[in-house]
């Protein structure tokens, strides 16, 4: 399914009257987990500004043990930070990557904003080596846009 496919599906789960907010962002990870074959683990992470730490919302994919992620730390941290999206095409090459599988190949973090402010990101893991586009980018900043107005 393309990008532009999605969209209307993602509004679609983002204006759904009888889900909750956590219902909503579970069940867009799992409809960008089942349509976008390189997506293999997404998930979103929102920011506690006073502690300036990350917390793990809803995801899909493998457990993880990184369920707070100091500000600067990773790429998840260093996206809380410099409020810009971070593609990471192979994550072996990153200094300050948190491992979290040996099969994740790359990521991509694209920050979350309400009325100006990063309040969290969502977070897509690759089994794959440089799989992510300005396409990739555009559509989850779409998807973060719709996102947004649940807040």
């Amino acid at each position: 399914m393309t990008f532009q496919e999605l969209q209307p599906k993602v509004t679609e789960i983002t204006t759904n009257l009888t889900l909750s907010r956590d219902e909503k962002l579970l069940a867009i990870c799992q409809l960008l987990s089942d349509s976008i074959s390189y997506y293999n683990w997404v998930g979103f992470y929102f920011a506690n500004h006073e502690t300036k730490t990350l917390h793990l919302g809803p995801y899909v994919g493998a457990e993880t043990d990184h369920t707070v992620i100091p500000f600067g730390k990773g790429i998840c941290g260093q996206v809380a930070e410099s409020n810009a999206n971070f593609v990471v095409p192979d994550v072996s090459a990153q200094d300050n990557y948190i491992a979290c599988s040996f099969t994740v190949k790359s990521e991509i973090v694209v920050p979350l904003f309400v009325n100006g402010q990063n309040i969290g990101q969502i977070d897509i893991d690759s089994h794959v080596i440089d799989p992510f586009t300005e396409e990739d980018e555009r559509f989850l900043e779409f998807v973060n846009g719709e996102i947004a107005k649940l807040f």
